[in-house]
């Protein structure tokens, strides 16, 4: 069924079936619904890149425009290469949508540290509890505690990640560019470092069994 015939060319979707033949036709049809996807996808990124806007102070109208088009542009060729993943659990265009709106928001972080500098600590401040009351102070023997364990069970590598994503608070998507890999290997590298630190508060005991299992 062709796009065109089938109502879709302003991507009104009636059903799914269309979508993805047309998507792997590569002949016309094929083209048609890839214009109407990007058309799908522009709307997704637009209201997202808006919705976003204040993390860009000075950005104007046609700043955000072109980081919606983008946006657009990555999340397109994304689908197209996830095209065989999709199940049909969901509409065709509601599982597309999300692609806009996830490479929106990485557009809109990406530009928004463009000229930031992204810190790879080695190391971070450990609160002092001086005279403070007691809650305080076993706050501040459990911080010195994940202070030693980063500085003694992870790698190099591991105590750098961990402390830009969790203390500096730099957007995965962003140290990833700056490191030059990719978001899976960075949650990898993350959940490694939790797996190290969680076994050595476990031995330090400031961490117990019980209270992981509790835990949400």
């Amino acid at each position: 069924m062709n796009i065109v015939q089938g109502g879709m060319a302003e991507t009104g979707v009636t059903s799914d079936e269309p979508w993805v033949s047309d998507l792997n036709d590569p002949g016309p049809p094929g083209h048609v619904a890839q214009r109407s996807l990007h058309d799908l996808l522009l709307r997704a990124t637009r209201h997202q890149v808006w919705r976003l806007r204040s993390q860009l102070p000075g950005a104007g109208p046609t700043d955000l425009e072109d980081l919606a088009q983008q946006a657009a542009d990555d999340a397109l060729v994304a689908v197209l290469g996830k095209l065989a993943t999709f199940e049909g659990r969901s509409r065709f265009s509601t599982w597309v949508y999300k692609f806009g709106v996830l490479h929106a928001g990485v557009a809109v972080r990406r530009q928004a540290w463009r000229h930031r500098e992204v810190a790879l600590p080695d190391t971070f401040d450990v609160l002092d509890d001086g005279t403070a009351p007691e809650g305080y102070v076993q706050a501040g023997d459990l911080s010195r505690a994940v202070h030693v364990a980063i500085a003694t069970v992870l790698t190099p590598h591991q105590r750098r990640v961990t402390l830009a994503l969790l203390i500096e608070q730099v957007p995965i998507d962003v140290l990833a560019e700056r490191l030059n890999t990719n978001r899976n290997a960075l949650y990898k590298t993350l959940h490694d470092a939790r797996q190290r630190l969680r076994t050595s508060l476990l031995a330090s005991g400031h961490l117990d069994e019980s209270s992981l299992r509790s835990a949400p």
